[in-house]
């Protein structure tokens, strides 16, 4: 119980700065070249100065932006995420139809970052400077090293175009009509490309993290205690070694989640997924504010749950901190 009341303390003191960063973010756009308004008249082929003027004071534009900024808060406080001009619909429907896209590529990239990430980790720090060891870091570096966009570029010309064997974008594919299994096979066929492209870089990340973390805790005295007892070495590994090693990798989620939000913006335009990331990059361009902070808000959520669980996981793994709550 101490620990989820910590953690519920943590969650209420990251409302003010999900308010900051909604209030930046709101103060910032309005510096930004054009409107809404001249977004949709942009779409309508033109329109004369009265049609703006009127358009601009339905949806609120006229006003000073203090004013603006009080409404969207008030509207904020009632879980109102406001109208979005640009696609004729509540910001909350066009969010609610892009997430499901967002949230499984990021589970997936996340799983296969993470999983592998402790695999490839611990078998180089169990070879530490022998071929394993520098085949899986030279791979890592290079991984690292290559810019996302390229990847997802490449990915597509080899494993869509050359070898065709899987789609080279979209969602899912809506000719088929499919429904239940099949349909979950086609998302996830869909979802191969661009969750290899987003998840080997932060699979770079994780198992240089874990090969350090192992090989620091290898030196401890808890750890030498282990192999005097008579321990084999996988026993030493499994049960001593790897829990107390894991406590960094599950610390980078949560400081990682943003990062893969925002590195979803890349991947989803480059194999055109209906998700958040193509969604905020649509609602810069045609200057959709309300959409945009509706992303924003929902993306820091996202963000302050995923601590949330991170918290409790560290709690879990590292008793020190059940005893100092």
């Amino acid at each position: 119980m101490r620990i989820i009341s910590l953690a519920g303390r943590r969650l209420l003191a990251s409302i003010p700065t999900l308010l900051l960063i909604l209030i930046g973010l709101f103060v910032l756009l309005q510096f930004a070249p054009g409107d809404t308004v001249d977004a949709l008249l942009a779409q309508m082929g033109g329109g004369d100065a009265a049609t703006a003027r009127e358009l601009r004071r339905f949806y609120g534009l006229d006003l000073s932006v203090a004013a603006q900024l009080g409404n969207y808060l008030w509207r904020l406080a009632r879980l109102d995420l406001g109208f979005s001009a640009i696609y004729g619909k509540p910001v909350a429907t066009v969010i609610a139809e892009r997430l499901p896209a967002t949230l499984l590529l990021m589970t997936a990239s996340l799983s296969l970052a993470f999983f592998f990430g402790i695999v490839l980790g611990v078998v180089a720090a169990r070879r530490v400077n022998k071929w394993p060891d520098t085949l899986i870091s030279t791979f890592g570096l290079i991984f690292y090293a290559m810019p996302s966009f390229w990847f997802g570029l490449m990915a597509i010309v080899v494993f869509s175009i050359y070898l065709q064997w899987l789609p080279a974008g979209g969602f899912e594919d809506v000719t088929l009509n499919m429904s239940g299994l099949g349909r979950t096979l086609d998302i996830a066929r869909h979802l191969v490309l661009p969750t290899m492209t987003l998840g080997l870089i932060f699979l770079a990340i994780y198992l240089r993290i874990m090969r350090a973390s192992m090989l620091e805790v290898l030196t401890l005295d808890f750890v030498r205690t282990a192999r005097a007892k008579g321990l084999d070495e996988t026993t030493v590994v499994s049960r001593h070694v790897l829990r107390n090693a894991l406590l960094p990798m599950v610390t980078l989620i949560g400081l990682q989640a943003g990062t893969m939000l925002g590195g979803s913006v890349v991947v989803e335009s480059v194999f055109s997924l209906p998700g958040l990331g193509r969604l905020a990059y649509e609602s810069v361009v045609q200057r959709d504010l309300n959409t945009l902070l509706g992303i924003v808000f929902v993306s820091a959520v996202l963000v302050i749950i995923v601590n949330f669980a991170v918290d409790l996981a560290y709690a879990k793994l590292d008793p020190r901190i059940k005893a100092e709550s």
